[in-house]
């Protein structure tokens, strides 16, 4: 059977499944799914976190090294965000340099941070105009089952609330820890013949008219938002989806950061 019919098949079988108020996976829909993380997994990074959200596995290093600030932030700190979709993920990743998706993904994370002020960059500066201390956010995809934009998201925050600044080893004085302002939380939601759904899985993201991802800061407001998709969204119903991520934001970071 072609990819086509069984696409169909499937969109076909989830919307009929809401229509009962129902998702495959049991899930009210704006239930989230479980959530596992662990920080300071990879011994020689600064900073790093593992994160289990559903069947989705995602694994980030956070590494600083000392470099050159921007002719326009010259006594700014430098954050750099990357991400690799390994072929063990999904038979749908290939090896190579970062496709489209990754990048575009990698953005919407960065930008989080950076537009949310997460991190206090002047902290991370060692010398006005010459030195500055560069962060390097790498995130690897280890298992594909949906939503890898806000594992991803709560993945960076993770690693780099258990980041320290390399000061002694760069014989640049003493370590100290990243210097940390904000928590902002990414939260994804998919419509689903005009129903709005958080955190799909694989298959509800495969078939969805309209994806929107949300990035909130600790005091509500919004640092960042990617739409995706075809289909359009009323007022009405972004207003509903701001409102949604906001509260679930405010949920992950309780349950999940707020002890790191």
């Amino acid at each position: 059977m072609g990819n086509e019919v069984m696409s169909v098949l499937k969109k076909d079988y989830i919307y009929n499944l809401m229509l009962k108020g129902q998702r495959a996976d049991g899930r009210a829909f704006d239930e989230m799914r479980d959530i596992e993380i662990r920080t300071n997994v990879i011994e020689k990074a600064e900073g790093s976190a593992w994160i289990k959200m559903g069947g989705t596995e995602i694994l980030v290093g956070v590494k600083l090294q000392v470099g050159t600030p921007f002719p326009d932030s010259a006594d700014q700190g430098v954050i750099i965000t990357s991400m690799e979709l390994n072929p063990i993920a999904s038979p749908d990743f290939e090896a190579g340099p970062p496709r489209e998706n990754a990048i575009e993904m990698a953005r919407v994370t960065d930008r989080g941070i950076r537009e949310s002020g997460a991190i206090d960059l002047n902290k991370l500066c060692i010398t006005e105009g010459e030195e500055v201390w560069m962060v390097f956010i790498d995130i690897h995809v280890l298992n594909n089952e949906g939503n890898i934009q806000d594992v991803s998201s709560l993945g960076a925050i993770a690693a780099l609330l258990t980041a320290v600044v390399p000061g002694e080893r760069e014989g640049r004085g003493e370590d100290m820890p990243m210097p940390i302002r904000d928590m902002p939380i990414a939260v994804t939601l998919v419509d689903i013949g005009g129903e709005m759904m958080v955190d799909p899985d694989l298959d509800e993201e495969t078939v969805c008219d309209t994806r929107i991802t949300i990035v909130s800061n600790q005091d509500g407001s919004i640092s960042g938002m990617q739409k995706s998709g075809d289909g359009a969204l009323t007022e009405e119903k972004l207003l509903k989806a701001v409102s949604l991520a906001c509260q679930k934001a405010s949920e992950l970071r309780e349950a999940h950061l707020l002890n790191i």
